[in-house]
């Protein structure tokens, strides 16, 4: 199905401007449905003037649809719906003619211009399904009036408000609490639903005929003498949302001034009671902050270790055991690389890790063990957003290659470069794959030399990583390229593919 952009550029010669007042009509205009119960379809007239075509749709979440199929796209000849021809022509809500029947379902049809600033751009068609028609109760004739009232407006080009574009997914719906002020704030009706939320807030009366903003104020807590915002969000003087929280209880406020005819006559007050929903936020909230502190406190653990370590390496240097000191080393490099995951979690929302900065940080790490500089590390490609799962034994895969090269590549007066590249492979059936290659300029592999089956400590663990807890493969190949030298290890890692 074609977007609204799509037929509008297709179709019209509206410009961008007119193109976001359509859209902010559009996220607006469930409210108008479900206060009319009907349907809305969007119509606006092609460039060349002889036809109309739908861009957008709209049905009713509190009464039955007219329309069972998409009208998004119809195209449909200017004359053959003289009630869309009249609206458009003279800027009007158009309301006479008979029912139509659709499908043995009768249908009463009304035209409601959309204007912005002078000009029509197009016009609403207001469905309504007469099958089920009844005697209308109080709540549906308040919908009713309140309907009525903001067709004028969209007819008069003062609904929807600019600037004031709410969200579908969080904004209050007329189901959810329904209140009908007059022109001084006092309310006319409330619904069911809006009652019992202002009876969870402490309210005690009925509110018919009380003034709701100073009503709200005294519900909610105590910000000094009166909340004047609060009074004037609640008594409807402007387009406005607020969160209301009292007695353990939290609602949503959203006002709309109904000014039909240019002047203010009363407002819709919607509102919904939200206290689960910031609840389990607060919830969310409070569990990321706690996983986010045992981040945190591992990486301080971490860090102790390794200095208890780097400690005992002191010491058992000065007895001239330079293998054993050797040992210790390596393992202050491991446990400091797990730290700087760690470290880096602790300062996300959530337990991924963009793992350039940590192949960064482990790269600088090792090379650092150079003497003199002599062998420098650099990184190209991107390795970007990987799970603590991959993150945390990756920089231990990466800092036993980088050190076994630096130890094992470059003779003592041998200088060189040792080169780190990522690249993320193609994503199919919801998994990706990571390349990762770690080459050097060094002296190469020995004759014979087989890295599955020979190796020092570090590439057991690089083995056990890749292959064990990565589920990936691991290669060491001699540089193939003419006239160098030099060794490439190759890590082929599986990734799990997230959506945001």
């Amino acid at each position: 199905m074609p977007s609204m952009n799509d037929l509008v550029h297709q179709h019209t010669d509206l410009g961008e401007r007119d193109l976001e007042w359509l859209h902010l009509l559009v996220s607006e205009w469930q409210l108008l449905s479900d206060l009319s119960f009907a349907d809305l379809v969007l119509w606006l007239p092609t460039r060349d003037g002889t036809r109309y075509v739908s861009v957008a749709q709209m049905r009713p979440n509190t009464g039955p649809t007219s329309y069972q199929d998409d009208m998004v796209g119809h195209l449909v000849p200017r004359g053959r719906r003289p009630l869309l021809d009249v609206a458009l022509d003279e800027g009007r809500i158009v309301r006479e003619g008979d029912p139509e029947w659709r499908e043995e379902v009768p249908v009463r049809v009304e035209s409601i211009p959309v204007r912005r600033e002078s000009r029509v751009l197009g016009v609403i068609a207001r469905n309504t399904n007469l099958l089920t028609v009844r005697t209308p109760s109080r709540l549906e004739l308040t919908y009713l009036q309140s309907a009525s009232d903001l067709a004028q407006m969209i007819a008069a080009g003062t609904f929807p408000f600019p600037g004031q574009q709410v969200g579908m997914d969080r904004a209050p719906r007329v189901g959810d609490g329904f209140i009908r002020l007059d022109a001084e704030g006092v309310v006319l009706y409330a619904s069911p639903n809006a009652l019992s939320a202002y009876h969870r807030l402490g309210l005690a009366a009925d509110l018919v005929g009380l003034p709701l903003g100073p009503t709200t104020a005294d519900l909610a807590p105590t910000r000094g003498p009166v909340d004047e915002s609060l009074v004037k969000l609640a008594s409807g003087w402007a387009p406005r949302e607020a969160e209301i929280e009292g007695n353990d209880c939290v609602i949503q406020l959203r006002a709309i001034p109904l000014k039909p005819k240019g002047e203010r006559i009363g407002s819709l007050i919607l509102l919904r009671d939200v206290t689960e929903l910031r609840r389990r936020e607060r919830e969310l909230i409070t569990k990321d902050a706690t996983i986010r502190e045992i981040h945190h406190r591992v990486k301080n653990n971490l860090q102790t270790v390794a200095a208890l370590l780097r400690l005992q390496s002191r010491r058992i240097g000065a007895t001239g055991d330079s293998s054993a000191q050797a040992a210790l080393d390596e393992a202050v490099r491991r446990v400091g690389s797990i730290a700087i995951v760690h470290e880096t979690l602790s300062q996300n929302l959530d337990e991924r890790v963009e793992f350039d900065e940590i192949a960064d940080r482990v790269i600088t790490m090792v090379a650092e063990l150079s003497p003199d500089g002599r062998v420098s590390a650099r990184r190209t490609g991107r390795f970007g957003i990987l799970d603590a799962e991959t993150a945390t034994p990756l920089s231990m895969v990466l800092t036993e290659v980088l050190q076994n090269a630096l130890e094992h590549a470059f003779g003592p007066d041998r200088r060189g470069t040792i080169e780190v590249g990522a690249t993320r492979g193609e994503v199919r059936r919801g998994r990706g794959r990571l390349l990762v290659t770690v080459q050097d300029d060094g002296q190469g592999l020995p004759e014979g030399f087989d890295p599955r089956s020979s190796g020092n400590l570090g590439l057991q663990i690089v083995r056990t990583l890749v292959e064990g807890e990565l589920g990936g493969r691991f290669d060491m190949v001699p540089v193939e390229e003419a006239g160098a030298t030099g060794t490439r290890v190759v890590l082929d890692i599986p990734l799990e593919q997230h959506k945001r």
